[in-house]
């Protein structure tokens, strides 16, 4: 079944209002319990997420409410946010931290993006053909691991982004030289440094949808964000569903990927704005409500009272 409660949906049809804190609050309980588990998980306390919080707070308002010329003073974005004007003076005045670069993973995996939407780099199946690491390697005329890389980048060599997805179990290497992909997507195994920037890139950006379809003030078409779902299933059926999920993004994000290259090459020497998107997919499978009730429920004794 589609959700009927997708914000894309619901905001199309209510439009632009005003804003509803409590609906916003319980909206992000929910929202907040993966990332209370994904806290618990690697050791964050609650004192460092309220700084986190406080500085994003700060950070949003002073971009995207800015006043037109003037900025804001550090009382306005106490009022809008809540954080206490020192607090508000202090995330100001302090050095912009510069998060760790990752160009090796942006390459590497503009690089299986390709290889798996371009044509060239396709078997007759539709399926990535294994490439020959240098022309020299290969036979006359056929693609090759370092051609595709020279497309997507002329400042990181082949054999650096051969390494990393290597080094990330995304392709293997075979004694005659050539490079075979794995995967049709890019799925680091290794890497959790790169496991954590895919994350925080998705996640941020599908918020960043859902927040939007949801703004008082929206006055565009809303974003793309909606969902479907299943109950009642035993854990078999939901493994099937999940495989064939895995089959149908396969699928998609080829096509998209075709579209998306073309998109690129029109796009290039084009004066004016640009932007950038982002298209993805999610499957999620838990135990239902009634189920973690009855596994959390506290087993009855047996044994009976002394009289």
């Amino acid at each position: 079944m589609t959700d009927p409660t997708t914000p894309a949906q619901t905001a199309a049809k209510a439009g632009p209002g005003l804003p509803e804190p409590a609906l916003a609050a319980e909206a992000l309980a929910l929202v907040l319990k993966p990332m209370a588990r994904l806290m618990i998980d690697h050791g964050l306390q609650l004192p460092s997420m309220v700084e986190l919080l406080k500085k994003a707070l700060v950070d949003e308002a002073v971009g995207a409410y800015g006043l037109a010329d003037k900025g804001s003073s550090d009382t306005r974005i106490a009022l809008l946010t809540g954080v206490h004007r020192k607090d508000v003076k202090r995330m100001r005045e302090a050095p912009v931290a510069t998060g760790p670069a990752s160009p090796m993973v942006s390459v590497a995996a503009s690089v299986v993006a390709r290889w798996i939407s371009e044509p060239r780099f396709l078997n007759a199946d539709q399926c990535a053909r294994s490439l020959a690491r240098t022309p020299r390697r290969g036979r006359a005329g056929e693609p090759d691991f370092a051609t595709l890389v020279a497309e997507v980048s002329r400042d990181v060599g082949a054999r650096a982004v051969l390494d990393e997805l290597a080094r990330l179990g995304v392709v293997e290497l075979s004694d005659d030289g050539y490079v075979s992909l794995k995967s049709t997507a890019f799925v680091p195994h290794e890497g959790l440094s790169e496991s954590f920037h895919f994350f925080a890139t998705s996640v941020s950006d599908h918020l960043g949808a859902a927040v939007h379809n949801l703004a008082p003030d929206r006055s565009g078409q809303p974003m793309l964000d909606q969902s479907a779902f299943s109950q009642d299933l035993t854990p078999e059926q939901a493994a099937q569903l999940q495989q064939q999920a895995r089959r149908l993004w396969a699928s998609a994000l080829q096509q998209f990927l075709q579209t998306a290259t073309v998109a690129e090459q029109r796009s290039e020497g084009v004066a004016g704005p640009k932007h950038r998107i982002r298209f993805g997919v999610y499957f999620h499978d838990s135990l239902q409500a009634e189920a973690v009730a009855a596994t959390l429920a506290p087993r009855k004794s047996k044994r009976k009272s002394a009289p």
